[in-house]
């Protein structure tokens, strides 16, 4: 990768003037790195430890390694940035109070709503055509698609499909979920699966979740393995099952005009240091997720994993939707797109 270079060829003089310039009008660029280089404060939703936690720490280091310190990124978890409204952090991205944001693409979907054809139920067969859609012409449309609203997106992150946990009963079958008061991301695409299933979905700020769940006012929540672990809901819930019904990814993105002031070289080096960061959470998923199991495990949680059988009556549900879904994910294009990237019959 390239890195970005400081030019000697230019007078002292000239260099001091564009240095102050630079002090004045852009300190917390400075201040965010600690040094005379770009410095980029990043956003993300959960706490330093989680997956998305680490993933941005991750990509943060390799930044700073791969621009030899020209770029810094400070990585501010648990929502603090933005006061844990996500939508509200996109909005902020927009004008440019905020940097840098890695947040899921059923946030993004509120702006751009072919993000949810990523999480119509059961779409994808496995992990690796999941991950091959996000890197693949679907997932680079997304990201070309949010220079619309005044973002730069690098990346799509991967996380591991989303599964229930609830406080009674485990779920092993559609019918389990009848009369379920199950959180849900404020997303028409959530609400519409669960209540076909008989659900109440109920969409909640993810900082009220655990609270909710403790006090008995919701039922369950679902997620993937690590925000149950990172959240401390085996503290709340007794079942972790292995629906594995929906997935969603993070959406690695910048500020529009905060990109433009990176020289191209240096956006090539920090575009592909944040596809290595996705790819390696591709290859580390699968390990990662066992670990979390275990974890849950061994906090007393009861993990119940589904038969190919039990899954299938699941996925025959959730394809029965499909048609109604379409005016869900930008339309008809790009949902023939989606489908036929996956293998399925088009309605």
């Amino acid at each position: 990768m390239s890195r970005r270079t400081m030019s000697t060829a230019f007078p002292v003089a000239a260099v001091m003037a564009a240095s102050a310039l630079v002090l004045s009008s852009c300190g917390d660029d400075a201040s965010a790195g600690g040094g005379s280089g770009t410095g980029l404060k990043l956003g993300i939703p959960d706490p330093a430890e989680s997956a998305v936690g680490v993933a941005a720490q991750d990509f943060a280091d390799q930044v700073e390694e791969a621009t030899g310190g020209d770029v810094t990124v400070e990585v501010f978890p648990d929502g603090t940035l933005f006061g844990g409204d996500q939508n509200a952090a996109v909005n902020q991205l927009k004008n440019g109070s905020i940097d840098a944001l890695m947040l899921s693409t059923s946030v993004f979907a509120s702006f751009d709503d072919r993000f949810n054809a990523i999480s119509m139920p059961y779409l994808f067969k496995d992990e690796e055509q999941y991950a091959s859609y996000l890197s693949g012409e679907p997932g680079q449309q997304l990201l070309a698609g949010l220079e619309d609203i005044g973002v730069t997106g690098l990346a799509m992150i991967p996380r591991t499909f989303r599964h229930t946990t609830t406080s009674g009963a485990p779920i092993e079958s559609p019918a389990d979920f009848e009369g379920v008061k199950l959180r849900v991301p404020n997303n028409d695409l959530w609400v519409k699966f669960f209540e076909s299933l008989g659900a109440q979905p109920t969409p909640m700020d993810f900082s009220e979740v655990y609270t909710a769940l403790q006090l008995g006012a919701i039922d369950g929540q679902e997620n993937p393995a690590e925000v149950p672990v990172a959240n401390k809901f085996y503290e709340v819930q007794q079942h972790i099952s292995l629906t594995g019904h929906i997935a969603d990814a993070f959406v690695l993105a910048l500020n529009s005009q905060k990109w433009e002031s990176l020289d191209a070289d240096t956006q090539e080096t920090v575009r592909g240091v944040a596809q290595d960061v996705a790819a390696q959470q591709v290859e580390q998923a699968a390990a990662n997720e066992q670990k979390l199991l275990d974890q849950l495990k061994s906090e007393g949680m009861k993990v119940t994993e589904l038969s190919e059988q039990q899954r299938a009556a699941f996925a025959a549900e959730a394809e029965k939707l499909y048609p109604e879904f379409e005016s869900l994910v930008g339309g008809p294009e790009f949902f023939r797109t989606t489908l036929e990237f996956t293998g399925h019959d088009l309605p």
